[in-house]
């Protein structure tokens, strides 16, 4: 071990060596040196400065963010400026709600009154040059709430040949706080703005609510499932034929009594549909009014993921009878 420390004591203090190490030194302290002389000058830099709101009663809900953010350009020395970059000074600007708050349910705080808040924690020699925006607004109520459904927004497209058979949300309603004004017109909240596509298998997202204005969720995110199908060109027969708004003591019959729909779905839809899921009618009053050997029919209702459907006919013979059940 000594002889090694012998071998690099030599190596570092050789003549050549000396010189190259003393180059550093004077190299490292001009750089120091060089580095003092700049941050002495003065400069101008803009900082985020997050604002609080603090000492909310507890019969008060806010209904936007408890911390916003303004932004102030501060001129100064620069090595103030870095005291502020890295230090805990300027980490936060904590406001009073009573002392902004408004009966109408709003508080707003000027630029100006940020700005004193801001000197109290500046060197004496600091300036703000400027500050964004020109007020800072919150908005409360005192627990006013609605219960409303979430449902999903944005572009979620499968691949080709697939469709998205059924969403499911996780949990499925929130709790809405806002002005009585605004949860009167709120009878949705949508998710932030999706974009998927080219996926095949169920996809679960994790996503937060959309942000409105004087408005809060809770929870402020969901869960999203889209669960996808195998698209499929499928017909169900035996559908019967239903007659509406047919007089007291007189009965539809049709020739045929049920008729054959055809319609796109899903494959596993399709395995558990049955005729009486579809509802196909006939208007008395129609064929009343347009007498004819044939009446026209309709199909009036589909299950959910059903597309495209229609039946294989849109006419039928009939006759208009007694109801003879009675006799």
């Amino acid at each position: 071990m000594h002889d090694v420390w012998r071998v690099v004591r030599d190596f570092l203090f050789s003549k050549a060596n000396r010189e190259f190490l003393l180059f550093l030194f004077f190299l490292a302290l001009s750089g120091v040196f060089w580095l003092f002389m700049t941050l002495n000058e003065t400069y101008e830099r803009e900082f985020s400065i997050p604002v609080t709101i603090v000492n909310v009663p507890k019969n008060v809900v806010l209904t936007s963010e408890e911390t916003d953010t303004v932004r102030m350009t501060i001129r100064d020395k620069g090595t103030t400026l870095v005291t502020y970059m890295y230090g805990d000074v300027l980490k936060n600007i904590r406001v009073n709600f009573s002392s902004y708050a408004h009966n109408n349910g709003t508080g707003s705080i000027s630029a100006g009154e940020l700005q004193k808040m801001a000197y109290q924690q500046l060197a004496s020699g600091s300036r703000i040059t400027a500050i964004k925006p020109d007020k800072l607004e919150y908005f409360f109520n005192y627990g006013a709430k609605k219960r409303v459904p979430v449902r999903w927004s944005g572009r979620v497209i499968p691949e080709e040949l697939y469709f998205i058979s059924r969403v499911q949300y996780w949990p499925d309603s929130v709790d809405v706080y806002a002005s009585t004004e605004k949860l009167d017109s709120i009878n949705i909240i949508y998710t932030e703005p999706l974009n998927y596509a080219n996926f095949r298998d169920t996809l679960l997202v994790n996503v937060h609510l959309a942000r409105n204005k004087g408005v809060k969720t809770v929870p402020d995110r969901v869960k999203v499932g889209f669960f996808t199908d195998v698209l499929t060109d499928e017909s169900i027969e035996g559908v019967p034929i239903q007659g509406i708004n047919l007089p007291p003591g007189k009965v539809l019959r049709t020739f045929p009594s049920r008729v054959t729909v055809h319609f796109v779905t899903g494959v596993s839809l399709y395995r558990n549909l049955k005729p009486d899921d579809f509802t196909v009618i006939a208007d008395y009053k129609e064929m009343k009014a347009n007498p004819s050997e044939k009446c026209r029919i309709y199909l009036k209702k589909a299950p959910p993921g059903i597309s495209r459907a229609h039946l294989s006919t849109d006419a039928v013979d009939y006759l208009i009878e007694e109801d003879q059940s009675g006799l």
